[in-house]
């Protein structure tokens, strides 16, 4: 699959996967259809393994990149994502997470030496100003106990999270370790991890039969964890973080006018103005970081030629 066409899965799917999260709130605690979701995923890509032959034997430490893959990107930050969903709406929740694109570029720094200009600090800024607009009612209003604010703060930690599972997904594709194993280890590892976590909290694992609940649990499954995910970390392993990560520019666009529709959410000129500084200010990280996704390309494991030509 070519690199236009896994953009194009990834942004379309992903940004729609917020919505679909929004169905799982209410009589499933929010661990508990994490643990669904991933069990079923890995389930599934454990199946299509062994139907296809696929080698799912490796060593203790690559299970140890697999137990880090799950717990980072298939256990905590959807766990602190699906709890920020209970204060803010699906549309907010996706142009926050959207700041993953800036803390990809910081931790590709770190763990893989990768410097950003001062280009790349001008953008977040604008995109910090962007999601500062984005959310002008609460913050006029502003108070310790805002629920918005607490529901912000949870999704800004999980996309952390989320991007140190970045991370360790390169470095384990740098290390030649295979997409579609690696992921259906990560999430068998991502719902034991939060499966764990609902019993110390004590949470029932009970099931809600509704239409939506599980139409939209079987989306999340093959669409949203199996396939998104698939598309996302093959472009990640064949471009780098911060190419991929353009991805994330489309996510709050496609989510905020599902949430038009679905959400009711009323159209104001703080939330078109925030979401085009957002944009912006991705955008224009993204083309200016070109030159240190190069060289993080030449620090890594060889990239196929057509990758090395092709951008999202």
């Amino acid at each position: 699959m070519n690199n236009g066409l896994l953009y194009a899965v990834t942004v379309l799917i992903w940004g729609s996967t917020w919505i679909g999260i929004e169905f799982q709130l209410g009589v499933v605690a929010p661990e508990v259809s994490v643990f669904y979701r991933y069990a079923l995923a890995s389930i599934l890509l454990f199946a299509w393994c062994l139907t296809k032959g696929l080698n799912l034997r490796f060593t203790l430490r690559e299970h140890g990149r697999f137990l880090m893959l799950g717990l980072l990107l298939f256990c905590l930050n959807y766990i602190l994502t699906y709890h920020a969903q209970q204060y803010i709406t699906s549309a907010l929740t996706a142009i926050v997470f959207s700041t993953m694109l800036w803390m990809n570029m910081l931790n590709s720094r770190v763990f893989f030496g990768i410097r950003s200009g001062a280009s790349i600090w001008l953008g977040s800024i604008a995109g910090i100003i962007g999601i500062a607009l984005l959310f002008m009612p609460q913050i006029e209003n502003l108070s310790m106990s805002d629920s918005t604010l607490y529901g912000a703060v949870l999704c800004l930690v999980g996309a952390f999270l989320a991007s140190l599972g970045n991370m360790v997904s390169q470095g384990a594709q740098r290390a030649r370790l295979p997409i579609v194993q690696s992921n259906a280890w990560g999430m068998f590892y991502g719902a034991a991890a939060t499966g764990l976590i609902s019993v110390g909290q004590q949470q029932a694992f009970n099931f809600d039969w509704s239409a939506a609940y599980v139409i939209s649990l079987l989306y999340l499954v093959i669409f949203g964890s199996i396939a998104a995910f698939g598309a996302y970390l093959t472009l990640l392993g064949r471009i780098g973080a911060h190419r991929a990560g353009y991805a994330l520019v489309m996510f709050p666009v496609v989510a905020l006018v599902i949430s038009f529709f679905v959400e009711d959410l009323e159209p104001s000129w703080n939330i078109f103005v925030g979401i085009t500084l957002v944009i912006l200010g991705n955008v224009f990280v993204l083309r200016s970081s070109k030159r240190a996704v190069a060289q993080d390309d030449d620090g890594g494991a060889p990239i196929p030629n057509e990758a090395k030509r092709a951008t999202p």
